[in-house]
């Protein structure tokens, strides 16, 4: 009994130490490729976006932002159907 308590803790130990060997080597190789990608490969960066024109002398600032008559109407009258439930 002692000899197959002896060969199981062997087992355990060296299973759990090549595990955490490809566990170490996983998460250095992980690094290495990082930093090479962002060396050879970096992010380009975020382009600005330029501002919206102002709206002309004609429109009305609410008119502009505003939705379709339509689709408000549709969105008012599903929002009545589900609260009346």
């Amino acid at each position: 009994m002692n000899n197959l308590m002896s060969d199981g803790f062997g087992l355990m130990l060296l299973g759990m130490g090549f595990v955490f060997t490809f566990l170490c080597l996983l998460i250095v190789s992980t690094t290495y490729m990082s930093k090479l990608i962002n060396r050879y490969f970096p992010e380009a960066a975020p382009v600005a976006k330029k501002p919206m024109a102002a709206p002309t002398a004609g429109a009305s600032s609410a008119s502009a932002s505003a939705t379709d008559p339509k689709i408000a109407a549709a969105i008012t009258a599903a929002i009545h159907q589900h609260r009346n439930r």
